[in-house]
C-alpha cells in the first residue's frame, strides 16, 4: 500500500477529525485553531504537529514571504494530499439561529482559498446534517458549485451515523469529499458506499463504554488512581490504556498519555459540574433513557422535555452537544446520580484514555461537545484511502466485506499519478 500520504486540517478544534484521519493512515503535518483554548488541548496531544493559532483567514495569506514561512514551518510542503476539516456549524445547526447571513456560513471558502496553494488531491469537509437542508439546499448548493469551479468535480454527499462506526453515540454528521477527476478517476460515491458497507459495526452501549470508570470523580484538575476492570468490553479495550484493541495498540495509547507529563498512570478528566440539591431531588427520579416528560407535573411542567435526560445504559448516547459547558441536564449518568464526567463524555465521543485535557471543565465540555468523534472521522478518511489505492492499483487499506466488491466493479488505471 502506498505510504506517506499527507494531510493538513483546518477549524481543527481539540483534534477529533485529526486523529480520525491518522488513524486512517495519513500523516497529518500541520492544524489551524482559532480558539487559544482548543489549542492549549492540541499542543498538549499532537506535540509534533505544527498548529497555526489564529484566524484562517491569516493562514498562507497573500503575502509571499509570510506564505513562505508558513509553509515550510507549518506545512512542511507546499502541497499535501488531503485537506480536510469542519467549518463551525453554528449557523447551520437546528438549535442555533440558522440566519442565512451568518458569515460562519462561508468560512469553506477559506477550503478552497488554501486549495489553490496546498493542491490537495482530497478535499473533505464536515458538517450538521441541517446544512444540507438550510433553505432547500442553499449551502449544499453553493459549497458544491464552489468545488466545481476550483476543478474538484469528482465529488460525494454522505450523511453518516457515528454510532453505525463503533461510536457509542447516536451523532450524524455530513462529510463532502472531493477530487479533481483528471486525477482521481475512481468515483468517490463507491469509495465512501464500498467502506461504509464493509466497516459497519454493532451498536456501543453507554454501559459498554463507560461502566468501568468509578462512581467517585474528583474536582477539576486533580485525578483518581487508574481503575481496574476484570472484563472490559471491546470498546473499553480500544479506550483502556491497558488493553490492546483492532485499532490502539496499549503503546499507541500509553505514547500519547506521556505528553500529559504524569509518570504515574492515572485517570484524568474525571470530573463535572456541580449540582444543586434541587435539581439532585430532580435527577434521582428520572429511570435510565427518559426525559422530563416521565417526572410528576408537580415537579416539572413539561413545558421542554430535552431540558432533563438520564442516558439509557442499554443503547447508545444520545448526541453529545458543546452546550454540556452551560447546562448538563440532558446528560445525566445512567446510573449514578450526577452529570457524566468529562472522561466519560470522551469516551462516549471515542476519544481514549489517553487524551489529557488541560483547559477548564468550562472549556473541556465545550471542546469535547464540539468534536468530531475520532471513530467516525476515521471512515470518510478511510474511504478517501480507498480511491487512492484503487486509483493507484495498490493494496486495498482493509478487506471490504464479501459480496461489496461488486461496488466497485470500476477500477482506474494505475500510475495515475
Amino acid at each position: 500500500m502506498k505510504t506517506g500520504l499527507t494531510a493538513a486540517s483546518i477549524f481543527s478544534g481539540m483534534g477529533g477529525f485529526c486523529e480520525g484521519v491518522h488513524l486512517a493512515g495519513w500523516s497529518v503535518l500541520s492544524a489551524v485553531e482559532k480558539d487559544p483554548f482548543a489549542c492549549v488541548n492540541y499542543r498538549l496531544n499532537f506535540p509534533s504537529i505544527g498548529l497555526f493559532e489564529g484566524d484562517i483567514a491569516d493562514f498562507l495569506p497573500a503575502s509571499r514571504k509570510t506564505k513562505a514561512d508558513q509553509l515550510d514551518t507549518l506545512v512542511g510542503a507546499d502541497s499535501v494530499d488531503l485537506l480536510f476539516g469542519g467549518p463551525p456549524c453554528q449557523g447551520y445547526s437546528q438549535i442555533g439561529p440558522r440566519d442565512v447571513g451568518d458569515p460562519r456560513n462561508e468560512m469553506y471558502l477559506h477550503a478552497l482559498r488554501l486549495a489553490e496553494v496546498l493542491r490537495p488531491r482530497y478535499i473533505l469537509l464536515e458538517n450538521v446534517p441541517n446544512m444540507l437542508m438550510m433553505r432547500r439546499g442553499l449551502f449544499r448548493d453553493r459549497i458544491i458549485a464552489a468545488l466545481k469551479r476550483a476543478g474538484y468535480d469528482n465529488y460525494v454527499i454522505r450523511t453518516l451515523d457515528a454510532s453505525k462506526f463503533g461510536v457509542p453515540q447516536a451523532r450524524k454528521r455530513v462529510f463532502i469529499a472531493a477530487a479533481k477527476s483528471k486525477e482521481v478517476s475512481v468515483p468517490l460515491e463507491h469509495a465512501f458506499d464500498l467502506t461504509c458497507a464493509s466497516l459497519t459495526e454493532k451498536l456501543v452501549s453507554v454501559d459498554q463504554a463507560i461502566d468501568d470508570l468509578p462512581k467517585e470523580i474528583v474536582e477539576s484538575g486533580e485525578v483518581i488512581p487508574y481503575p481496574s476492570s476484570a472484563r472490559p468490553s471491546s470498546f473499553q479495550r480500544e479506550m483502556r490504556l491497558g488493553c490492546t484493541g483492532k485499532l490502539y495498540t496499549r503503546s499507541l495509547k500509553r505514547a500519547m498519555y506521556r505528553n500529559s507529563g504524569d509518570s504515574v498512570t492515572n485517570l484524568h478528566n474525571h470530573h463535572t459540574k456541580d449540582i444543586q440539591e434541587r435539581r439532585l431531588r430532580l435527577i434521582k427520579l428520572l429511570k435510565p433513557g427518559k426525559k422530563a416528560d416521565s417526572l410528576p407535573k408537580d415537579v416539572w411542567d413539561n413545558a421542554r422535555p430535552e431540558k432533563w435526560r438520564r442516558f439509557n445504559g442499554a443503547v447508545p448516547a444520545h448526541t453529545l452537544m458543546a452546550q454540556m459547558h452551560r447546562d448538563l441536564s440532558e446528560w445525566v449518568h445512567p446510573r449514578w446520580h450526577r452529570w457524566i464526567t468529562v472522561r466519560e463524555a470522551l469516551r462516549l465521543q471515542s476519544f481514549h484514555d489517553g487524551f489529557v485535557l488541560r483547559s477548564s471543565e468550562w472549556q473541556q465540555l465545550k471542546q469535547v461537545g464540539n468534536a468530531v468523534p475520532p471513530l467516525l472521522a476515521r471512515i470518510p478518511a478511510l474511504a478517501l484511502r480507498l480511491a487512492e489505492a484503487m486509483q493507484e492499483g495498490e493494496e486495498l487499506p482493509f478487506q471490504p466485506k464479501k459480496g461489496q466488491g461488486s461496488l466497485f466493479a470500476h477500477r482506474a488505471h494505475s500510475g495515475g499519478r
